[in-house]
Order: C-alpha cells, then structure tokens, then sequence
C-alpha cells in the first residue's frame, strides 16, 4: 500500500487576490502513475486554507517506487464559490383516466332513457364503455446541487428504489399519498474531483378524496394515488321494461408502494 508524506521543504502560498498553494509530497511504494495518482487523491486534503484542490502533478520519480508530487490549491472566482439556487418548476396540465361513472347526470332523453344506470357512462345495453377524462395532476420538479460526497452509488441506487413509490409522510405541503415520485436525472457539474451534481427530482401529484358516491354506493374514500374501479351487475328497470346495468359495488385499489422521500436528501 502507497505511503503519502508530505515533505518538510518546497510548500508555496500566494496571498493575493486569487490565493493559491502548493504543497510537496513524497509517494512512496507505489510502483506505476496509476498507483500514485490514486494514494495522492485519497490522502491529500481536498481543501487548505479555504481553497480547493485544483489538481495533483507527478513531478518526479525518485527511485523505482518513490514519486514526488505537488498538489495544487486555488480560491474559485466568486460567481464559483457561491452554491447554485435550486431550481423550481410546475405544471398543472392534469393526466388521462378512463372512468365509467359520472359524478352526475345532468340530461336523459328518449323513450328508452332510465335513471336506473346510477351514473354509468356509455352502456350498449351488454357493456359500459365509459370516457377518458382529463384529471387535476400537479406536475412539478426541482433541480438541486449536491456534493460528489452526496451523490454515492449508495445514494443513487437509493434514488431509483424510491422512484415510482408514493410519499408515505407530508412533502412540500402535500399529504401523505397525494405524491408520486417519477424518478431523477443528474449530471456531475465540470470533471474536478470535488465538483458537485446537477440532479433533478419529478413528481406528479394527485388529491386525496373523502364523500365519493358511486349511485347508490357512498362513503368511499381513495388517496391520491389509489385506484377506484366500480363493479357492475345486471339488472331490471321495471318502468322501461329493459336490462340495465347498475353499479353494485366499489373498489379502492393501492397500486403504487409507500416509500420514504427523506432518501432524496432535499428535504420535506
């Protein structure tokens, strides 16, 4: 294993304007650049004196296993040192459902028309074809910058187990349920060793709903991202002497996982 000496003589500091460092140090055991680079970014310090670390020269080999490098510091220009906004954006141009009931039905016309059908939409006298409707779905994102010792494979692989699961507690002012997670993209900002990501975070949201009445059936209650079907069943409307189909019953159906959005490291 590569030992990383920093050496007593040949350290440099520029107090000016723009400070910057440079800081000497032997590597020894190392037998290939490849070696020495690795050692030199683990055991260097990523910072001194405020400033970054800019970059690591091999400036010397000593002996078949002894290197000599300098590692550079400089201060970031002040539109550098200043940590970005994050960044918010929103859409409430809604989702598609497909529904066979109608909250209510406000005309009937015609000899064969019944008010038996309790809000089904599009019977043919076999099947209810319902209608594909546009619903409230709040769109919305969030672009943050994070530090590379933010941003882990651990970290990432968590984002993707959280993506497509529903905040089981409150987020940004939402209640629990009401949030779905649609996943995140990022990029890393520049190539240093310590330069930060770019990750952007979507989500879709839905309201949670309380009173639904389905015909005759009342009381129902779905979060936001439960699914409600209605069951169907054969029937008679005496008055028009006809089969009719009525609604017998409802159901609310947990079709995305609950998950923890404390994972994504952006806050509640």
């Amino acid at each position: 294993m590569a030992i990383v000496e920093e050496l007593f003589q040949g350290r440099t500091e520029v107090v000016s304007t723009k400070p910057s460092a440079e800081i000497p140090y032997l590597v020894r055991q190392a037998t290939d650049e490849s070696s020495v680079k690795a050692a030199a970014l683990a055991a260097t310090p990523s910072a001194y004196a405020g400033m970054p670390r800019k970059s690591i020269e091999i400036s010397e080999r000593v002996n078949a296993d002894t290197w000599k490098i300098v590692a550079r510091y400089e201060a970031q220009e002040f539109e550098q040192q200043e940590e970005p906004e994050p960044v918010f954006s929103f859409d409430t141009g809604g989702g598609t459902q497909h529904i066979t009931q109608s909250i209510q039905t406000l005309g009937r016309y015609g000899p064969a028309a019944t008010d038996k059908l309790g809000g089904a939409i599009g019977f043919d006298g076999e099947n209810i074809e319902g209608v594909d409707i546009t619903t409230p779905v709040y769109n919305f994102s969030e672009t943050h910058y994070l530090p590379a010792s933010v941003v882990t494979l651990g970290y990432r692989v968590g984002l993707f187990r959280v993506t497509g699961t529903v905040n089981s507690g409150g987020f940004r002012g939402f209640a629990a349920g009401e949030v779905l997670f649609l996943g995140a993209s990022g990029s890393r900002r520049g190539t240093g060793y310590d330069d930060d990501w770019e990750i952007t975070f979507k989500f879709a949201a839905q309201p949670n709903r309380t009173g639904i009445q389905i015909g005759d059936i009342g009381g129902i209650s779905k979060k936001g991202w439960e699914y409600l079907w209605v069951q169907y069943a054969a029937d008679v409307d005496n008055d028009k002497k006809q089969i009719i189909k009525k609604p017998v019953a409802a159901y609310v159906e947990k079709v995305y996982p609950d998950g923890s959005f404390s994972a994504l490291g952006i806050g509640g």
